[in-house]
């Protein structure tokens, strides 16, 4: 298996498979469960000036981005840990599309972090382990059930 990479919009179009957050979180626990600040104007008079373009907003985090961010992490060293050790692991990979779908659909940036997070989960565990090991399966035992607490907690915290 290979990290996750970002797609395009268009590419995201055309599956048209989004889902809810809540139902990404019932996915997630699903799985669980199996084995800078703009500078301000410098005082003085104003000099009239041609208009700028728009600007876009800046995305604005939400408030669970932070535990988002954590268990796209963990989906990618989850994922990593049951390719090495034989396991099934293409829902973990499912899963983490699904959030990016539920979440970050038409946020670029955010979409970026997320992929990020998870190929950083994915990378760390494959740095460290070459084959399955009990400590590797134990990591991946203990991950899972993070990734459980967490996406409850959210879920509870956040969910509509």
């Amino acid at each position: 298996m290979r990290p996750l990479q970002a797609t395009s919009p268009a590419a995201r179009k055309k599956t048209g498979n989004a889902l809810s957050f809540q139902g990404f979180l019932v996915v997630v626990l699903t799985f669980c469960t199996v084995p800078g600040a703009l500078a301000q104007k410098a005082a003085g008079p104003s000099v009239p000036t041609a208009p700028q373009a728009a600007r876009p907003e800046p995305e604005k985090p939400a408030p669970y981005d932070g535990q988002l961010l954590r268990l796209a992490e963990i989906l990618g060293s989850v994922q990593y840990l049951r390719s090495l050790c034989g396991d099934d692991s293409a829902g973990w990979r499912a899963s983490m599309q699904a959030l990016l779908e539920a979440e970050a659909a038409n946020e670029p940036a955010r979409r970026e972090r997320l992929t990020a997070s998870f190929n950083r989960g994915y990378r760390a565990f494959a740095a460290v382990h070459a084959s399955c090991t009990p400590a590797a399966r134990i990591a991946e035992e203990n991950y899972r059930n993070e990734g459980a607490t967490l996406a409850a907690e959210i879920a509870a915290r956040y969910g509509n």
